[in-house]
């Protein structure tokens, strides 16, 4: 893994496993960021720098490592939260809007939960995860709020895979290309 792009002082600590999830994927674990209290409390500050501006009603992350940094932004910014859950995790009841996308390495199916007492329509979207690789979550995200009415106001990452995607329009904490 080259590093392209790092805004972070603190250490920055990545592990990377060939051949995980399955064989040709290169698995990159950007936990040991989270796990430390500088690096954590740095890519947050980061975060609401980059969002505190935009007039933003939520914050929408997707499990598993995009609610843990996504939930901690949206309550420093005094705003709502969305998760993402994987499909089958939330009562159907509960769910307004469930899709399919195309991971790295196979599909997936996720579900966006009604919101309290509103709609989506003409609320402002801000959609934070972890790492940005051919970008297919975040798009299947953004494509999903935009069809209940919702605006989407910006994207962010912390690790953007620059070789798997060209997408200009996200912020990024780390850019990396996984070949040396």
């Amino acid at each position: 893994m080259k590093i392209l792009k790092n805004e972070l002082r603190s250490e920055l600590n990545i592990r990377t496993e060939k051949n995980f999830p399955k064989e040709g994927i290169e698995y990159i674990d950007i936990m040991p960021l989270i796990m430390q209290k500088e690096s954590f409390n740095e890519i947050i500050q980061k975060f609401i720098q980059e969002i505190e501006k935009k007039e933003i009603d939520y914050i929408v992350a997707p499990e598993a490592r995009g609610l843990i940094i996504g939930a901690v932004i949206a309550n420093q910014l005094g705003i709502g939260f969305i998760p993402v859950r994987k499909a089958g995790k939330l009562p159907p009841t509960t769910v307004e809007k469930r899709f399919e996308y195309e991971k790295e390495y196979g599909k997936d199916m996720l579900e966006l939960p009604k919101l309290v007492n509103e709609t989506y329509i003409g609320k402002n979207f801000y959609i934070v995860d972890d790492i940005y690789a051919t970008g297919n979550t975040i798009n299947a995200i953004q494509k999903a709020i935009e069809e209940l009415g919702g605006i989407i106001k910006g994207k962010g990452v912390i690790m953007n895979i620059k070789e798997l995607n060209n997408n200009s329009d996200i912020y990024s904490i780390i850019d990396v290309n996984e070949e040396l």
